[in-house]
């Protein structure tokens, strides 16, 4: 009896040991980003400043993670389960998709509230911004200029799918504001038409007019095929060579300049969109984790100097005034406009532009019509 006693308390002891070795109890805390497509190499390096940081402040060594993929792609997955701790996504409506799953503390899902989630941190949330360019291949052989000459037979256009990818919206917004400026250009553009002294008629008129130029943009894009992301439109442009004029954000088309060794040209448009991306706690995501302390950090850190510059040296345009202007010469002076000026924000734009029966849904059905 005592030697089948001391034999089961060897085993115990030889189970309890591998299973603490399975499993250490000092083990790490980890925080999830759940981004867009672009940031790859944003956070990748960001990750790694941000955890050397929470070490000297804490003495805390902590593992962080991050995830990519076309931004309404991802909100999706954060609402059926991804665990994250932070969601830095293209645009605030891809955000608002995740408050409104009541994954947000009460109040944090309404505009209207003190606690929205967009009034938590500076500049609307956003620590950095970006805007909408044209990539071309060297030399510019389809002498590609501006919007306009996407809507060309002979220029083909590449952007991913604005279902799937925030960058994607972006350029259909970018190219929606030209054509407004454009077809206004007699009353004074786009800056008469935020004002409101556009008569209600001429208002009209030039709302057709940028649904036709944009749907026409997209039926040539619809023909090349759409990628769900940027990053995958950037392969598609960059590395499979398909396409004559890729609609990208500034921060991937000075990548793909230099990563293809200037073979391919970045052109600015003169009027182009200002894309502000923001960021957002999940907070019923943290506060099961138990890393609410960890998350408000990593995303109040992205505005520290240290940040900025990291945020400069990826070619996005950093929310510091003293800092961007020392970065000025790397980003291509262009009239920017926003989503609030002209589409009403982010909730409206959503609703009236790719939402259920919206324009872009309007436009899908008629150009697979015109295609047959």
């Amino acid at each position: 009896m005592k030697k089948t006693l001391l034999a089961l308390a060897s085993l115990a002891v030889v189970i309890g040991a591998f299973c603490f070795g399975c499993k250490p109890a000092n083990q790490s805390r980890e925080l999830l980003n759940v981004s867009y497509d672009p940031t790859r190499e944003l956070y990748e390096d960001y990750n790694k400043l941000f955890a050397q940081h929470w070490l000297d402040k804490t003495g805390e060594t902590i593992s962080v993670e991050k995830s990519n993929g076309g931004s309404r792609a991802q909100a999706r997955a954060v609402v059926n389960g991804m665990d994250a701790d932070v969601v830095t996504l293209a645009l605030a409506s891809d955000v608002d998709l995740v408050g409104d799953a009541k994954l947000f503390k009460d109040g944090a899902d309404d505009p209207d509230s003190p606690e929205y989630w967009q009034k938590r941190l500076p500049n609307n949330s956003c620590p950095y911004s970006s805007t909408i360019v044209l990539l071309v291949r060297k030399g510019n052989p389809k002498n590609v200029q501006g919007w306009d000459d996407l809507a060309r037979d002979d220029v083909k256009v590449v952007t991913p799918n604005p279902k799937t990818s925030g960058g994607a919206c972006w350029n259909y917004l970018a190219l929606w504001g030209h054509a407004l400026d454009k077809a206004l250009a007699e009353d004074g553009g786009l800056d008469a038409y935020k004002a409101g002294t556009v008569d209600e008629a001429k208002r009209a008129a030039a709302e057709q007019a940028a649904y036709d130029f944009t749907k026409k943009v997209f039926a040539n894009a619809t023909r090349q095929g759409m990628q769900a992301g940027a990053r995958g439109a950037t392969d598609d442009f960059v590395k499979n060579g398909n396409g004559d004029a890729f609609i990208a954000w500034e921060n991937e088309a000075i990548l793909a300049k230099i990563y293809s060794k200037d073979e391919l040209e970045i052109v600015v448009p003169a009027l182009t969109i200002k894309a502000e991306p923001p960021v957002a706690v999940v907070d019923k995501v943290v506060d099961r984790k138990g890393t609410r302390d960890i998350a408000e950090e990593y995303l109040n850190f992205l505005y520290e100097p240290e940040a900025q510059e990291l945020i400069a040296q990826h070619h996005y345009r950093p929310s510091n005034p003293e800092i961007l202007e020392k970065h000025q010469g790397d980003f291509p002076q262009a009239t920017l406009f926003t989503i609030d000026e002209i589409f009403g924000g982010w909730r409206e734009a959503q609703k009236v532009h790719f939402g259920p029966d919206s324009y872009y849904d309007k436009m899908t059905l008629e150009i697979a019509k015109e295609a047959q």
